[in-house]
């Protein structure tokens, strides 16, 4: 049986952190990760499409929060102790610089996520942290004072351990025969899968900022709308999926979203139409785009109003210009089915939050135990904030197993 003091259970974003921050803060415990992968940090690998989006630039505990659905209010202490400015200087004391863009999302200046992995891999190298690759864990046994793993190639024993496996479905199961509650995984993060003539023929329009209701539900977002070859994507629909993860899932992902593409009220939308009816008199309908929408998707919306390509803005009816209002401000498409965003799964589900001491991270039901990033039921739109929560909740957990 192999001793060490500290065990990670999970070579992934949080597991890495963890293990590095408590080397750093007692370099006298000896600790290993097990990852059951030929390698780790493989999440960390294809975030971003291979630029690893590490965090977001939001500086206010209060207002980072508002970026997850599930562990809103527990992640508030937390994140006053660790958070965006933190994880910026971590990465920056170790060389690793990093950069904003325009929306918000952080990357390593290098654009390439190998970094931020050669960045892990080197600092468990400096600080003599075991990485044991290929080590499936079977079961997690409480052994008196500490704890028992064992894996399909050998036993461990340690004094105090750490998962961060993530959406795990294994793991999951071996936490409850601990007692610990799951609470049932569905999936997050998805796009919507639309079978419809208006955006049939137009993928890869963007339709810059939108609000979209799902029908009756008090589910709202908005923001960017891309249309995809399959239906929907974009920040405005992913947030839906990550706030609406629970309900979409109870309607087995058949609903009714209505759009305003243009975010003005109906009667405002038909009052300007009017306006235009006199202004552009002989202009061809279909081809005077207005409210800066996409030529092609606004010929899509004047279309589908039964308005023809022939027809002169000074020729529409009032019946057309009532449809053309309400394509334009309250557009429905019929969801059927949903398709994963890129291969950033998340789930929403986990270990109950109830749980798990937010103050270090530990287990209530077991003393040295403790849990970081996704094996909890804490999860985040897209945008960085899944990796942000990982590293506040391998840093605090760190910072008490170290102790």
């Amino acid at each position: 049986m192999k001793q060490k003091d500290v065990i990670i259970i999970g070579g992934g974003a949080a597991g890495f952190f963890a293990a590095i921050n408590i080397a750093v803060q007692n370099p006298e415990l000896t600790i290993a990760i097990l990852e059951k992968g030929k390698e780790g940090l493989q999440k960390v690998k294809i975030s971003g499409g291979g630029r690893c989006n590490v965090t977001h630039a939001e500086f206010i505990p209060q207002e980072l929060v508002l970026n997850y659905p599930r562990g809103e209010k527990e992640l508030l202490g937390p994140f006053h102790k660790f958070m965006t400015g933190d994880t910026i200087a971590w990465f920056e004391e170790r060389g690793v610089a990093l950069k904003i863009e325009e929306d918000g999302r952080m990357f390593p200046e290098s654009n390439t996520s190998q970094t931020i992995i050669d960045c892990f891999l080197n600092e468990t190298k400096k600080h003599q942290v075991e990485v044991l690759y290929s080590q499936t864990v079977k079961s997690i046994l409480k052994d008196g004072d500490a704890w028992s793993i064992i894996t399909q190639a050998e036993e461990f024993s340690a004094k105090k351990i750490l998962v961060a496996t993530g959406s795990s479905p294994k793991m999951w199961k071996l936490l409850e025969t601990l007692d610990h509650k799951i609470i049932q995984p569905v999936p997050s993060l998805f796009t919507f899968n639309i079978n419809d003539k208006r955006i049939k023929d137009i993928p890869g329009v963007v339709a810059q900022n939108v609000e979209i209701q799902v029908v009756g539900t008090s589910l709202f977002s908005e923001g960017p709308l891309l249309i995809t070859h399959v239906g929907m994507s974009a920040p405005s629909i992913l947030k839906l999926s990550a706030f609406g993860a629970l309900e979409l899932a109870a309607l087995d992902y058949k609903f009714t979203i209505e759009i305003n593409f243009i975010k003005m009220a109906l009667e405002d939308c038909l009052e300007a139409l009017k306006g235009l009816k006199l202004d552009l008199a002989k202009k061809s309908v279909l081809k005077a785009p207005q409210f800066d929408l996409p030529k092609r998707l606004w010929q899509q919306l004047v279309l589908a109003s039964k308005i023809t390509e022939e027809t002169r803005w000074a020729d529409l009816n009032k019946n057309q210009l009532e449809a053309l209002a309400a394509q334009l401000t309250k557009a429905h498409f019929n969801v059927d089915g949903k398709s994963t965003f890129k291969d950033e799964f998340v789930t929403a589900g986990g270990i109950d939050l109830k749980e798990v001491n937010f103050k270090t991270f530990e287990s209530k039901l077991h003393k040295n135990l403790y849990f970081a990033g996704e094996i909890i039921n804490i999860d985040a739109i897209t945008g960085g904030f899944n990796f942000q929560n990982a590293w506040t909740g391998a840093y605090i957990a760190s910072q008490h197993i170290s102790k």
